[in-house]
């Protein structure tokens, strides 16, 4: 369920935006994932990878996509969380197995202008072993780590 707050006559439409993504983001499915960005996009679209410095366009997004699992010889699925925001901002939150079954986090940042995804902003982050010193601190939160 998407979690947003009314802000702005294009809520409506920033809605039904927001409700699609989110039914694709359930699915798992990258290549529908892809299809969004090719369907929903502006023409300047930008998809950034802050951990790699990487930026792309919105016709190489789709490139990759289409691309990734004879490229990198992996078919990833995504588990999806939640997504929370409104208006023209909006966070998902899930996790991504390679195949390798380790449960990779993501966050993503997407903004929306004009009723279509303008820009997502992009972090993976690989699970590690906490360290000892925090023990007295924290409560482990389960299965963090595969």
């Amino acid at each position: 369920m998407v979690d947003i707050e009314q802000k702005g006559s294009a809520m409506g439409d920033n809605m039904e935006l927001a409700a699609k993504f989110e039914e694709v983001l359930k699915s798992g499915d990258f290549a529908k994932m892809g299809q969004l960005t090719r369907d929903y996009a502006t023409d300047d679209f930008v998809q950034e990878w802050p951990q790699s410095g990487e930026r792309l366009s919105k016709s190489a997004s789709a490139r990759l996509t289409e691309a990734y699992p004879e490229m990198s010889g992996t078919s990833p699925k995504f588990t999806y969380k939640r997504m929370l925001g409104g208006g023209d901002m909006y966070v998902v939150e899930g996790t991504i197995d390679y195949g390798d079954g380790i449960p990779v986090s993501y966050v993503g940042i997407g903004e929306v202008r004009d009723g279509k995804i303008a820009k997502v902003t992009e972090y993976f982050a690989n699970p590690f072993e906490a360290p000892a010193w925090r023990a007295d601190f924290v409560e482990p939160m389960g299965a963090a780590r595969a």
